[in-house]
């Protein structure tokens, strides 16, 4: 049973549907805020975690690292090392989330728009949703299809 499991896990429609899920997620938050740097920035101070030296940098850092991480695993390249940094990167703002969370603190998450609202987002629906969004993630750092053939190898 358990080896069952473990080959519709890792077999190739499950694996292609995680890496186009968690890696277009992550193309398409982070293009929203390459075109608003300032308003991303603006996001990320709100969340008062970081000194102001390095709300800028990480401001216009992290929305790159986000889309070439999501469109290699889109393309299927360095697959297990892209869901390692966007795993990583959802565990970061989960504890971000759940920080402000117990805080009470009202802000925007900043995933898919660098609009800043008075209301905030619902912090739970973030954690819930972030939480959820790790298992594609692990799906593919955990269970990888070894039998798949690897993009560059069709490049030749």
């Amino acid at each position: 049973m358990k080896e069952k499991i473990i080959n519709i896990l890792s077999s190739l429609p499950v694996q292609v549907l995680c890496r186009f899920i968690l890696g277009g997620l992550f193309i398409y938050a982070g293009i929203h805020k390459v075109a608003d740097p300032h308003g991303f920035a603006r996001i990320v101070y709100n969340y008062q975690l970081l000194p102001d030296t390095l709300v800028t940098t990480l401001a216009v850092v992290m929305p790159w690292v986000e889309i070439m991480a999501g469109l290699f695993l889109v393309a299927g390249i360095f697959k297990r090392t892209s869901a390692v940094v966007l795993s990583s990167l959802l565990l970061i703002f989960t504890i971000a989330i759940s920080i402000n969370l117990i805080r009470g603190l009202s802000f925007d998450c900043g995933c898919f728009s660098t609009v800043v609202t008075e209301s905030g987002s619902d912090p739970l629906g973030l954690l819930i949703r972030d939480i959820l969004l790790l298992i594609p993630g692990f799906l593919i750092i955990f269970f990888p299809n070894t039998k798949e053939v690897p993009v560059q190898a069709c490049l030749f």
